[in-house]
């Protein structure tokens, strides 16, 4: 199920998996990474394909995501798309039957491991979409922590109109939206603009295009603020109880919150909150 990662084996994932990519002999030019003042930018870089994700560029992007996830001083990663799509979806050239079955498993298996570094990582990914994010496109944004997006951008899962239902896009699109949205936008293929991506809870906001940037770096200013310890141990378990029932849910999200209590950012923060004072933190994962 794509919200129920190995968590307790993401550390080791994560690094064996840079250190894989490390060993890669070209960067390529698919993928911008650039990383600031605690915040990684992540950027598809193919306006003339609308930033199609073809294996090359999610092979890319995993890479860029393993080494931000990796670094400690991340805080926060922005993924955004260079030109007027966030990402129109896969590279229907890859998908003929010239390419063969094994190639076609290869993409999906690849585009099925890069939702799940969006999830697995410590850090919250936010998606900035000003344009268009369609079907794998759609799926990535789905998938994303927070969706900042321009009152011009659109999101669908048009699949069925090219002959190739969005099977995989619909999951984590059916676990964002209620099930009448997502039924809509699978079975017409029809786009929602901005502003009914917001009410359906695809997207967190929806900030006009001259106040993009200013809205991104906001929002990474707030998390960048709070203890990251808890953050990840915060975004850990928001992933892993989408999958309970809500009587384990509960169960295990008191477990969590007990054990949040014993870091020593926490009581840092309840600290200052007594004392009415900013509070000082570590960003260390050590308990008292």
């Amino acid at each position: 199920m794509l919200f129920t990662p190995r968590m307790s084996a993401q550390a080791g994932r994560v690094a064996c998996y840079a250190r894989f990519c490390r060993n890669l002999s070209s960067e390529g030019t698919l993928i911008q990474s650039h990383f600031k003042d605690g915040v990684q930018r992540i950027t598809l870089n193919s306006p003339q394909t609308r930033n199609a994700l073809s294996l090359e560029m999610m092979t890319g992007l995993r890479k860029s995501l393993a080494e931000a996830h990796a670094n400690t001083q991340v805080r926060a990663i922005v993924l955004s798309g260079h030109g007027p799509a966030f990402s129109a979806g896969h590279n229907l050239k890859e998908m003929t039957t010239e390419d063969g079955i094994e190639k076609h498993r290869e993409i999906f298996h690849c585009c099925n491991e890069l939702m799940f570094d969006i999830v697995r990582g410590e850090s919250p990914v936010i998606a900035v979409v000003d344009g268009i994010a369609a079907a794998a496109g759609c799926q990535v944004v789905a998938m994303c922590d927070i969706v900042l997006a321009t009152e011009r951008s659109q999101f669908s899962t048009p699949g069925s109109s090219f002959g190739v239902f969005c099977s995989t896009p619909g999951i984590p699109l059916a676990r964002a939206v209620p099930r009448k949205v997502a039924s809509y936008m699978l079975l017409t293929g029809k786009a929602i603009n901005a502003q009914e991506a917001l009410r359906a809870g695809l997207v967190s906001k929806v900030v006009p295009e001259a106040d993009l940037e200013t809205e991104v770096e906001a929002t990474c200013q707030a998390i960048i603020e709070k203890p990251r310890a808890i953050v990840t141990l915060g975004k850990r378990f928001f992933h892993q109880q989408l999958e309970m029932g809500l009587s384990p849910a509960f169960e295990r999200g008191g477990g969590v919150m007990v054990d949040n209590l014993k870091y020593k950012d926490a009581q840092e923060g309840i600290s200052a909150f007594k004392e009415k004072r900013k509070p000082t933190y570590s960003h260390t994962s050590e308990k008292i």
